[in-house]
């Protein structure tokens, strides 16, 4: 049997609820392009979200989607394409129209149209000169399955991301909906942090329980709005939780009423200028 983790404390005050960009700040440049992410760390996030695929030539870029159909001007399976293919194609042309981005901003450079590489992201939270959270979400199904958390693991330990007992915490997190995802990565390296993505809640963890291998909760915003009380229940159970995808300002208030740890969203200048940042 497994010991019960001790009940935790609320979060005392709005300082201390961390500010995750969702994609970058995708709520102004095109989301997962470096833009994005210049953006966000340049407003103060105190961290940024990706999705990572694993591309047919072994190669994870950061695309939400299944399909590139969305958020490019081709089409294509990810895992169908290599790196070469994904560069050649547009990813920040669909964002430039009716956006609010500055006027100045130049929609040609490789900044906004690029396919971004995690290890370019990697590469530029290596650069910011702060501590930067990375919460890092592993898409599946997938035709590749474990290869993408090998990959995964083999980039952060490159980056010296994977820590050890003494090395204390890491600012890295891997999140998925998928359970086996979080329990091959807790294989690999158990002390990283992991977090279960829920839309809703499973029957069998209305107790605030996590499945073995998580140890934060991710509930969507629809959840926890339509369910304040699971956000107590995974407290009481001793598990930290991250919300997303969180823009309204009503609903960032009350993720804030509710005690979570962390907010990840669109608009990440807007949500740490609410909370008096």
């Amino acid at each position: 049997m497994h010991s019960q983790p001790s009940p935790r404390t609320l979060v005392p005050n709005r300082a201390q609820t961390t500010v995750i960009a969702h994609r970058g700040a995708s709520g102004t440049f095109a989301e997962h392009t470096l833009a994005a992410y210049q953006l966000a760390l340049e407003q103060g996030a105190d961290g940024l979200e990706c999705d990572v695929r694993l591309t047919a030539d072994g190669h994870l870029v950061c695309v939400h989607d299944r399909t590139v159909n969305r958020t490019s001007n081709g089409r294509g399976v990810v895992s169908t394409l290599e790196l070469a293919q994904l560069s050649e194609l547009d990813f920040g042309a669909w964002k430039a129209n009716g956006t609010d981005a500055p006027e100045e901003a130049d929609w040609t450079s490789p900044e906004h149209t690029r396919v971004l590489t995690l290890e370019r992201l990697l590469e530029l939270h290596a650069d910011a000169g702060r501590r930067v959270e990375l919460a890092i979400e592993t898409k599946h199904p997938t035709r590749y399955a474990g290869l993408v958390e090998k990959r995964l693991l083999e980039l952060l330990h490159r980056f010296g991301l994977v820590p050890s007992k003494a090395d204390g915490p890491s600012p890295v997190r891997v999140m998925s909906f998928s359970q086996l995802s979080l329990k091959r990565v807790r294989q690999m390296a158990p002390e990283l942090p992991t977090v279960f993505l829920m839309e809703r809640v499973l029957p069998w963890l209305r107790d605030g329980s996590l499945p073995h291998g998580a140890r934060i909760a991710g509930p969507g915003i629809d959840l926890v709005r339509a369910n304040p009380g699971y956000v107590a229940a995974l407290h009481r159970a001793g598990h930290r939780v991250h919300v997303w995808t969180v823009d309204d300002p009503e609903d960032v208030e009350l993720c804030l009423r509710l005690g979570v740890e962390a907010i990840i969203t669109n608009h990440p200048r807007r949500v740490l200028d609410q909370l008096g940042r």
